[in-house]
């Protein structure tokens, strides 16, 4: 028993012998002073309460039906529409959209971090192009792209790429510059090949700020989607929302802002739950 007490402590530098204080007591010190881990669905609480605001809100007259359907109007129109099949096409059109520029920029976003960070000549070449772009707001180059390629998928998803490269590289290349020395020198003391260092000790490094930068670049593709679908669009969610703000139906308007909160909140998840996999060997505080 003792040893499994000691083993338990060892992570954290905690002895409890070193004060005479019993195990169980240091336990709940520590509990004050790191908060556990949140149960399943714990982060749904914050929208729920503001779903459930804003539906009181709606019933007790304190916000009009003709400003701001209520969520329960708004459910109801959903599903109406799914039953008459007129929202699921575009909500496909959207996902293709989306999901397309979400993999050209996190593929090459990558490519990009691994050559700017891993050689010098990458950073000469790559670094400062990316900086600009950073600078550059995606929405200012619409006007450009639709010049170039027209007004049609490619450019929308071309957008979306831009949109989603940035922080892709940005913190995919932090995390690369930031991996331990100790661990390149024992890499070249073992004679590891430049492919075997990337495969073995790059790729592992960079995988806490890859996953940082999949979270910020699955928001960003829908951001970005949400102001591309209006220009001279015929599918998707945000061209319903558009057309229904010219007839005033704020209850189609407030679906579609549904449906990005929830696929925001489903990719969200998807990446947390493949980060945990994948980085189940660490021990951090939200973990």
């Amino acid at each position: 028993m003792a040893n499994a007490v000691d083993r338990r402590y060892v992570a954290s530098g905690v002895d409890p012998r070193a004060n005479g204080e019993a195990p169980a007591a240091v336990a709940r010190k520590s509990a004050r002073l790191v908060p556990e881990k949140l149960p399943r669905g714990g982060r749904l609480i914050g929208p729920l309460l503001v779903l459930l605001g804003w539906e009181l809100a709606s019933r007790l007259g304190y916000l009009s039906p003709y400003t701001l359907a209520a969520p329960s109007t708004a459910l109801k129109t959903g599903y109406e529409m799914v039953i008459d099949g007129t929202l699921l096409p575009h909500l496909m059109a959207s996902a293709a959209r989306a999901y397309s520029g979400l993999f050209l920029g996190v593929l090459v976003g990558v490519v990009l971090a691994l050559l700017s960070g891993l050689t010098r000549a990458g950073e000469a070449l790559i670094d400062g192009i990316v900086q600009i772009k950073r600078a550059v707001p995606t929405l200012a180059l619409i006007p450009l792209v639709i010049i170039w390629l027209g007004i049609g998928e490619a450019m929308k998803v071309f957008l979306i790429f831009t949109a989603v490269l940035v922080p892709v590289y940005i913190n995919t290349h932090a995390a690369l510059r930031s991996i331990d020395i100790g661990h390149v020198e024992l890499a070249r003391t073992l004679g590891l090949s430049r492919l075997e260092f990337v495969r073995h000790v790059a790729l592992p490094g960079a995988l806490p700020g890859f996953f940082v930068s999949l979270r910020l670049a699955v928001a960003l593709c829908w951001t970005a989607l949400v102001v591309l679908e209006l220009v001279n669009t015929q599918t998707g969610i945000g061209y319903l929302m558009n057309r229904a703000r010219d007839w005033g139906q704020t209850e189609i308007i407030v679906v579609g802002i549904i449906i990005y909160a929830v696929l925001g909140l489903l990719s969200d998840a998807v990446v947390r739950f493949v980060e945990r996999r994948a980085l189940s060997y660490r021990r951090a505080l939200g973990s």
